[in-house]
């Protein structure tokens, strides 16, 4: 750590992994000290935490003060105090710097993935609290295995429950999981129809059994249970079905059944309000609907399988007049972040009923079904889907509706009829070239969330498709849709704004502001002409310099042009 770094880290704030103690008014006792950094290791993410003795909450650098009597701060002791009174023992590296003539105590707390507590059994954890800061609360024991179960040490659905008997599961689930099998269309493992309901049970590890069942286990009772065993024995497990018009709420209804009968019930309410339009491509017929029931029913398994049920709180499903919300309790499972959902292994919260789930038939057999609602939702003409409302403690997917880009989808289903089909990743490069117009390699990365590499192939596949072009070299170079693709899509007028000013037009820009400001640069001209780099700015005036239009004024950074006398 050196004063740059710990200069960003102060003007960064306190953050989840960054917390300030200020010792302005008081020194702060070992006690304090370690509570904090106690703190700062039960907090979310991978990233080391970073405690600073010596700063204010707003930020002032006050200094801090000497430990136990002693003219200097020495690291090495408060890195044995930390060891000796933490359970299990933090190895934290501890250093001091000199900022603006104070010294700061800087304490790097590597993460945990099992819970720290204090030597007299004093357990806290870092966490954004109800005004919208970071602070630190007690760490309850739900809330401990909820945090193992995040970093994949624990599943909660394989607990026992050992009150549970074989009289807590409904009969008539174990037939609906069969008829799920069937329906499946060999997604699911047929060989799991030929075993008896106890037989079954034990295959998906939802009972501890010999040759009788000992005790159900909470994924038994989240598939088979009947509803007052659920109720009692699992009171966190609710589903909520809304359906919302302005501040009006049309229907109101809560679950507390087993999940696959929710899947079937939410499913048919669902198809009873999804209205779907026609397209013809030809002699072949195009069903549009509001919302892909793929999609749907896709985002719904995640929320169930997803969700935090050491937690208290319901999966809402909210439909609204031109979006379904469907959001569930607990936020993504470690290592899982907006920017890396596309592509990072399938990590369920809940890996024993994911497993289940996924030997059902009700979801793909790969857990990449976030790609399936990707790609049903662009395919279909809508806009992509949307997790940045998604919060620490819950994610929220938004499915949007309205209407549906008609072109779009008969653009995708002639690249389908022709046998040159588009994946989820070339869609969603199209969508965001329809919107932004514009996009380099390395705005196209982190689109699909892949490396430039890769980036680049998909946008040369859609190059030699004639879907896109590309205009520039090197890095500056960009990609917008071709001029066949606008047309396709119904906006010819779209081309012209995406493929940006023509020579001659800049040029004549170019003119008209020396004629009314005397002269140009050329960061102007980059500006002006809306160019990606002043490389581009450089090689235009360069070219007008040659045809005698402009002449060139002093040199380097103080280059300047003004129109070209004529003699």
């Amino acid at each position: 750590m050196n004063t740059k770094a710990l200069r960003q880290l102060i003007n960064g704030g306190e953050t989840l992994h960054v917390e300030f103690k200020g010792e302005e008014t008081r020194s702060l006792s070992d006690a304090e000290l370690v509570e904090a950094v106690v703190c700062l290791a039960n907090r979310p993410g991978t990233e080391d935490g970073w405690l600073l003795v010596g700063v204010e909450d707003d930020r002032r650098v006050t200094g801090a003060r000497h430990r136990r009597g002693r003219n200097v701060l020495e690291p090495s002791r408060i890195q044995a105090l930390i060891a000796n009174r933490t359970r299990p023992s933090l190895n934290c590296d501890v250093n001091v710097v000199e900022y603006h003539k104070k010294q700061v105590l800087i304490i790097r707390v590597p993460p945990s993935s099992v819970p720290v507590g204090t030597a007299d059994g004093k357990y806290l954890r870092r966490t954004i609290g109800g005004q919208g800061t970071p602070e630190c609360v007690p760490f309850h024991f739900s809330e401990m295995f909820a945090r193992q179960a995040d970093v994949g040490q624990r599943d909660y659905t394989s607990l026992p429950i050992p009150e549970a008997g074989w009289d807590a599961l409904d009969l008539l689930e174990f037939e609906r999981l069969r008829r799920l099998i069937r329906e499946s269309r060999d997604q699911g493992d047929s060989y799991l129809l030929e075993l008896s309901d106890l037989e079954l049970a034990k295959a998906l590890g939802a009972v501890e059994a010999n040759h009788q069942v000992t005790a159900v286990r909470v994924l038994g009772l989240l598939l088979f249970g009947k509803e007052e065993a659920l109720r009692r024995f699992l009171p966190t497990h609710e589903v909520a079905f809304q359906v919302l018009a302005g501040l009006e709420v049309e229907v109101n209804e809560f679950f507390h059944w087993p999940l696959l009968r929710v899947m079937d019930e939410i499913g048919a309410r669902f198809r009873a309000r999804n209205r779907e339009a026609e397209l013809m491509v030809g002699f072949l017929r195009v069903g549009i609907p509001d919302y892909p029931e793929r999609a749907f029913r896709e985002a719904l398994a995640n929320a169930l399988i997803h969700r935090d049920y050491t937690r208290m709180g319901a999966v809402y499903v909210q439909w609204h007049e031109d979006r379904i919300e469907i959001s569930n309790p607990g936020g993504f499972p470690e290592g899982v972040r907006l920017d890396n959902l596309l592509v990072t292994p399938p990590r369920p919260r809940n890996p024993s009923l994911a497993d289940a789930f996924r030997r059902a038939g009700v979801v793909e057999r790969t857990g990449r079904g976030i790609d399936t609602i990707f790609f049903e939702q662009l395919r279909n003409g809508r806009p992509a889907p949307s997790y940045e409302r998604s919060t620490e403690t819950d994610v929220v997917l938004v499915l949007h509706g309205g209407q549906a880009n008609l072109n779009f989808v008969r653009l995708v289903t002639e690249m389908s009829q022709s046998g040159r089909p588009l994946n989820v990743e070339e869609l969603l490069v199209l969508n965001r070239l329809f919107l932004d117009r514009r996009l380099t390699i390395a705005e196209v990365a982190r689109v699909i969330q892949k490396g430039e590499g890769e980036a680049r192939r998909s946008l040369e596949r859609l190059v030699e498709l004639g879907l896109v072009e590309g205009r520039g070299e090197g890095r500056p170079r960009a990609y917008h849709l071709s001029a066949a693709t606008y047309r396709r899509l119904g906006a010819k007028a779209e081309y012209v704004r995406a493929r940006g000013f023509e020579a001659v037009q800049q040029e004549q820009m170019i003119l008209q502001y020396i004629d009314q400001h005397g002269r140009i640069t050329r960061k102007e001209v980059t500006d002006l002409c809306q160019l990606r780099s002043p490389h581009q700015a450089s090689r235009l005036l360069r070219k007008m310099v040659r045809e005698g239009k402009l002449e060139k004024f002093g040199k380097l950074k103080a280059t300047w042009y003004e129109r070209a006398q004529k003699i």
